[in-house]
This record gives structure tokens, C-alpha cells and sequence, in this order.
């Protein structure tokens, strides 16, 4: 089992920047893809950012790309979310995901392949 707890949200002005964290507990030993997702009051949940277990490879969705910046520190099992140029329609619960990975470079970007998920986090980007 894996336990993930995010962090970093609030609120925030259109154009400003977050960082969201996402702590992993558990058996953590185990190597994992990880990513970001988000919902939106009347929305269904959306792919944000993953990441696999090495590091080295990403993908974006098209909405944040260029803005938001997906990262991962294996020694302190712990993944972030670095947000610029936030935008009103930013303005979610995020919450973070992972799923055991036996390659190392694999990206996950598909919500019903992840096993775990954290609590979320809100961010709100006010106009």
C-alpha cells in the first residue's frame, strides 16, 4: 500500500504561481509512475501532469503545458507541481496519483490506471 497526501494549495491571483507536494508513505521501496490530476466544480476529473519513476520522461496536458512543471524527489518520495501563469480555469481540487511500475520510464496518463490517490488539494485562482 501506498499512502499519498498532498500539500501547497490556496488561493491565488490570475498570473501568480503554486507548488503542490504530494508526500508517499508506505511501501514506498517499490518503483512507480506518478502524476497530477484535477476536478473542477461540474467537471469530471482531467489528466494534469505525469511523470515516470526515474524522472526522465513526462507528459503534459495541452491546457498547462509550458506553464506547469511536473518533478519527483525519489529520496524524499515526494512528487511536486510547480504552477505558473495561473488562470482562473485552473481553479480545481488537484489531487495525485500513483501506480506500481516494473519500467522505469513509463508515463501513466490515464486515470483508471492508477492505484492510488491522495486526498486532494484545492487551488483557486481568482480573476
Amino acid at each position: 500500500q501506498v499512502q499519498l497526501v498532498e500539500s501547497g494549495g490556496g488561493l491565488v491571483q490570475a498570473g501568480g504561481s503554486l507548488r503542490l507536494s504530494c508526500a508517499a508513505s508506505g511501501r514506498t521501496w517499490r518503483s512507480y509512475a506518478m502524476g497530477w490530476f484535477r476536478q473542477a466544480p461540474g467537471k469530471e476529473r482531467e489528466f494534469v501532469a505525469a511523470i515516470s519513476w526515474s524522472g526522465g520522461k513526462t507528459s503534459y496536458a495541452d491546457s498547462v503545458k509550458g506553464r506547469f512543471t511536473i518533478s519527483r524527489d525519489n529520496a524524499k518520495n515526494t512528487l511536486y507541481l510547480k504552477m505558473n501563469s495561473l488562470k482562473p480555469e485552473d481553479t480545481a481540487v488537484y489531487y495525485c496519483a500513483a501506480v506500481i511500475t516494473y519500467v522505469h520510464t513509463i508515463v501513466v496518463v490515464t486515470a483508471d490506471e492508477y492505484d492510488y490517490w491522495g486526498q486532494g488539494t484545492q487551488v483557486t485562482v481568482s480573476s
